[in-house]
C-alpha cells in the first residue's frame, strides 16, 4: 500500500478494487471477491477463461503493486447443457 493508503480501512481499499476490476475494460468482472489483510489481497469467485482469471491478477498488481496478490479465482467453463432439464 502507498503511504495514502495505510491510513484508510481495509474494506475501502477492497472495495475500491472491486470497482476497479467491474471498470477495466481488461477484466468487466463484477462476481469476484476482494479481500484485503495488512498487505495481501485475496481475489476470490469464478470466471469463465483462464486469459479472464490472469487478467484479474495483472489489474490488481498493478493497482496495488507493493502488496502480495493471491490470486484463488476458478475458471468454470459455461458450455452447452449435455443433459435434457426435467421440469415436474
Amino acid at each position: 500500500m502507498t503511504e495514502q493508503q495505510e491510513n484508510v480501512p481495509a474494506q475501502y481499499v477492497a472495495a475500491r478494487l472491486r470497482r476497479m476490476l467491474a471498470e477495466d475494460p481488461r477484466t468487466a468482472e463484477q462476481g469476484v471477491r476482494v479481500t484485503v489483510r495488512g498487505q495481501q489481497v485475496m481475489v476470490s469467485g469464478d470466471v469463465a477463461s483462464p486469459e479472464r482469471r490472469e487478467q484479474l491478477e495483472v489489474v490488481l498488481r498493478e493497482a496495488v503493486p507493493d502488496m502480495v496478490v493471491h490470486n484463488d479465482v476458478r475458471i468454470v467453463r459455461a458450455g452447452e447443457p449435455t443433459d435434457r432439464e426435467e421440469l415436474t
